[in-house]
């Protein structure tokens, strides 16, 4: 296939997606977050950029604009072809020859340093070679020249003309008896580039001990290989729908600042000792290290302590918000013995937006936006979860909390709850 018809291949792929895209009436902004995918990203696939190595995210994009089966199908084909023309085009390597005006008359060539344990580098042409035997066999002569003088003070040393008690050879025989060099240091087993480092022989045997295996931190993982295949990143601070949240905080109103904007929350919460008043939504992102998939098969949530609400005042960061979109996410009952994370699909405007189940795939141009909302309705809760993962015949279990800490989520019942009068610039009981 020519480049010319490669660039055709994956332009046609990038008019239907684009074309796709156009029925939803969204920016890339707003469409990528209802697939679960960056911004950035998504202009690429439809500028021709780039081409998804999975299907799951074209997929996505078709079910949620609308296409016919027969418009899927197509699509389906001209992502194969652009998939192919991608392949087909990445670079190979190849070994650079080294000019012969690079090597100064008189030199040693680099191609046979390996020759002479001096290193590597490409080969020279015969023809070239006649001054580098010669350097060689001066070189050899010369190194054995050196081993010759340095092994006579050995020979002729008092010690050296009498039989060693370890000699194994006759001496009854008119042939004189051998000596024994002594033998050489045996080099440490970490000295060789090709064997792993372990302990020395015991004394009086020659098996050593054996080493211990290196710890994993992940199931199904070799020893020593603790690289986890995905990064995630997870903010406890989200609100519903961007606007309505409560935070319990144990200071009267006239100590309370007023409320923050939605991005601010996190400085103002820490600063008033607030703590996720009936409701914690988690925003997760999840993204592979590579373009090699990485599977989702799970997730789970673990309570790590129930206490009695503390009292304190409830304090409502709207007025009352809402609207006709619903994010798909996973809701969790923490007031139930043992809580799952359910999948719940979303709406958007009347059209339906799937639920994300497991198993699910994430790659490096494929990161997913997992979005978990916690209730309770009578506990204060401490807990996190934990995402299982699968890739390449690896699998592990990745925790997920906030900075080190389990998340908490208290219930509101009973409590005052105050909302924010922006004419009076104070904080007012609730209606």
């Amino acid at each position: 296939m020519s480049t010319g018809d490669g660039v055709d291949e994956v332009a046609e792929f990038a008019a239907l997606l684009t074309e796709l895209k156009e029925r939803t009436d969204r920016s890339y902004g707003s469409l990528a977050r209802r697939l679960g995918m960056n911004t950035s990203t998504l202009h690429r696939y439809c500028a021709g950029e780039a081409v998804p190595q999975d299907f799951a995210p074209v997929e996505r994009l078709a079910e949620f604009s609308g296409a016919t089966p027969e418009e899927r199908l197509e699509l389906h084909r001209r992502w194969l072809r652009a998939v192919a023309v991608r392949q087909s085009a990445r670079p190979r390597t190849a070994t650079t020859a080294v000019p012969e005006a690079a090597v100064p008359e008189g030199a040693v060539p680099e191609a046979v340093l390996p020759e002479l344990g001096l290193g590597g580098g490409p080969a020279r042409p015969w023809y070239r070679r006649r001054r580098t035997a010669l350097l060689a066999a001066v070189t050899c002569a010369l190194l054995a020249t050196l081993g010759t003088l340095s092994a006579l003070p050995a020979d002729r040393s008092p010690s050296a003309s009498s039989p060693s008690p370890s000699s194994s050879a006759d001496t009854s025989g008119s042939a004189p008896a051998r000596t024994t060099a002594p033998a050489a240091p045996r080099p440490s087993p970490t000295a060789s580039p090709n064997r792993s480092s372990s302990p020395s022989p015991t004394p009086g045997g020659d098996s050593p001990t054996p080493r211990t295996p290196e710890p994993s931190t992940s199931a199904g993982t070799a020893p020593g290989d603790t690289t986890v295949p995905l990064t995630w990143t997870a903010d406890s601070q989200a609100w519903a729908l961007g606007c309505g949240h409560d935070y319990v905080v144990a200071q009267p109103p006239a100590r309370v600042p007023p409320p923050p904007a939605a991005q601010d929350a996190g400085p103002w919460a820490a600063a008033q000792g607030a703590v996720h008043g009936r409701e914690t939504v988690v925003e997760i992102t999840v993204q592979g290290r590579s373009t090699t998939a990485v599977v989702l098969t799970a997730l789970r949530v673990r309570v790590t302590g129930r206490t009695d609400p503390a009292p304190g005042n409830v304090y409502a960061m709207d007025q009352g918000c809402g609207g006709s979109i619903s994010p798909r996410h996973f809701a969790v009952d923490l007031d139930r013995d043992r809580p799952i994370a359910r999948p719940v699909a979303g709406n958007d405007t009347g059209t339906p937006i799937p639920a994300v189940r497991m198993p699910y795939r994430v790659s490096s141009t494929d990161p997913e936006v997992l979005l978990v909302t916690a209730r309770t309705q009578g506990c204060d809760c401490s807990w996190y979860l934990e995402l299982d993962w699968s890739s390449e015949g690896r699998t592990g279990t990745v925790r997920v909390d906030d900075h080190g800490r389990p998340f908490r989520t208290r219930s509101i019942a009973g409590l005052p709850r105050y909302m924010y009068d922006t004419s009076t610039r104070r904080w007012t009981p609730y209606q």
